[in-house]
């Protein structure tokens, strides 16, 4: 079963360093991804598969709301230039999309990595905060 808000959390944690990793273009999102990935998988723990899996899902979040983002800011350019500013903005868009699914594949792949170690280093997801044993009503 997916927990979301390792998910969330992941997402989340990638895409603040990735803010913050503007000042070193490239390098910065490479390692919020990582970062990411890898607390996403940490947290929903259980090993590397559900590691795995929970980072890929945090990263392709990052990578969809990304890309969204940018069609965004495209469109709206294109609708304030007019009716060639929107044929303009609508073969533009078109390459964009092409390479926002390319960087969303890219930050889906190095977060699910990152997140398989989170899950081979917390093989007990329980003491990630996700409930149950852990916490204070263990004693």
């Amino acid at each position: 079963m997916t927990n979301w808000r390792a998910v969330i959390v992941g997402f989340l944690v990638a895409t603040v360093l990735g803010l913050f990793g503007l000042a070193l273009p490239g390098v910065g999102q490479l390692a919020a991804g990582l970062v990411g990935g890898f607390v996403a998988g940490y947290m929903a723990g259980g090993g590397l598969g559900r590691g795995f899996w929970h980072g890929l899902l945090a990263g392709a979040l990052g990578g969809i709301v990304g890309g969204l983002l940018i069609a965004v800011v495209v469109g709206l350019t294109g609708w304030t230039l007019g009716p060639v500013g929107g044929l303009v903005s609508g073969a533009a868009g078109l390459g964009i999309l092409a390479v926002a699914l390319f960087v969303s594949f890219v930050m889906a792949l190095e977060s699910a990595i990152a997140g398989a170690v989170g899950g081979v280093l917390n093989p007990d997801p329980d003491r990630a905060g996700r409930g149950g044993r852990g916490g204070r009503d263990a004693y």
